[in-house]
This record gives C-alpha cells, structure tokens and sequence, in this order.
C-alpha cells in the first residue's frame, strides 16, 4: 500500500494531465516537433527527446520512459505546459498591458514601428517582431500575440526602456504591478 503512494507522489501533477484539443485545432507531431494549427495562426515547438506524445481523441498525452527521476518529471511538466500554452494562443491569443506615467511620456505604435518618448533626450524606437501587435489607449499600451513567450519578451524589453522609480512611480510598468513608493528627502526643521 505504502509502495504505490510512494509511485503516485513521483509523478509530475501537470505532465501527466491530458490536453484536450478545441474544435478547430489541428495538432501533428512529425516525430519530435508538434505543430499547431488554429484560427490565429500556427506555433511549433520541438519536444525534449525523454518526452513522447500521443494523440486519442481529441487529447493529447505527454509521458517519460522514467517518471521516478527528478529532471525528467520537470521537463514532463514544462513540456505539457508549452504545449497547452500553444493550443490557448492559437485560439485565444496572448496580451500585456503596459502602463506609461510620467509628465510628457507617450508611446506610438505605427505599423510594426513603435516609439516611446518616455523623458530621454530622444525618442527610444522599436520594431514589433512578426506575430506581435501593439496598440495604444490614452497612456495604456497593450503587445498581443499567439507566443506566449515572445509577447512576454517584448513587454519587458518595452519595460526595461524606462523602470518605473521608486519615489514618484513614473516609468513603464505592468497594470497590475505595483510599485514599491520611497519617502524622499525630508527638509531640516527649523530649530
């Protein structure tokens, strides 16, 4: 009895769940690359030579030849996962929203250029990679996508161009981040 929990507790908790395919998705694994297909676009992702995937039914199946074995359970977990993730963003797709705050800053995006006038001597100018739109509200930017991973790269090189700063919070940050606030310097009281 001891033994088989012992056998349950080995296992990874997310790579051994199913990922069921929605209507409209078509997946093909050509030996090690599976590839989706859906209404937003197509994603590849090479899977990791102890992972093996299966098809049935409108599911896939990820399993290791050794689930007792503590890289392999993680690689199980993280290579389900990116499977997953691919599937939601051909369907659904991926957004960030960023937030610029500050006297004067303001972001453009025109086509694939976007720039960013975020208090340096001169306007910072990105190009949006393929696969990823910007689009600006007010002082809101929002990168969408179907990479998971590459909408959340841009987001944080646009982040990086301007930090936002402890003691009067301008800068770009994440809307739902929150900014640590510092007290600044104190004028000496008159004694």
């Amino acid at each position: 009895m001891v033994k088989l929990f012992v056998q349950f507790t080995n296992m990874s908790r997310i790579g051994k769940q199913a990922i069921t395919i929605p209507n409209g998705v078509t997946v093909t694994i050509n030996g090690s690359m599976v590839v989706v297909k859906g209404p937003k676009g197509e994603l590849k992702q090479e899977v990791h030579p102890v992972v093996k995937v299966t098809t049935s039914d409108k599911e896939l199946i990820l399993s290791v030849v050794r689930p007792d074995e503590k890289e392999e359970k993680s690689v199980w977990g993280l290579m389900r996962t990116l499977i997953a993730n691919m599937i939601v963003g051909v369907t659904e797709g991926f957004f960030k929203k960023l937030e610029v705050i500050g006297v004067g800053y303001k972001v453009v995006v025109t086509g694939k250029k976007l720039v960013l006038n975020v208090g340096y001597s001169h306007p910072v100018e990105m190009t949006l990679p393929e696969g990823i739109e910007g689009k600006v509200e007010k002082n809101t930017l929002t990168i969408s996508g179907i990479d998971k991973q590459l909408v959340g790269e841009i987001s944080a090189q646009i982040r990086r161009v301007r930090k936002p700063e402890p003691y009067k919070g301008k800068g770009i940050r994440y809307i739902d981040e929150v900014v640590r606030r510092k007290a600044g310097k104190t004028a000496k009281s008159a004694a």
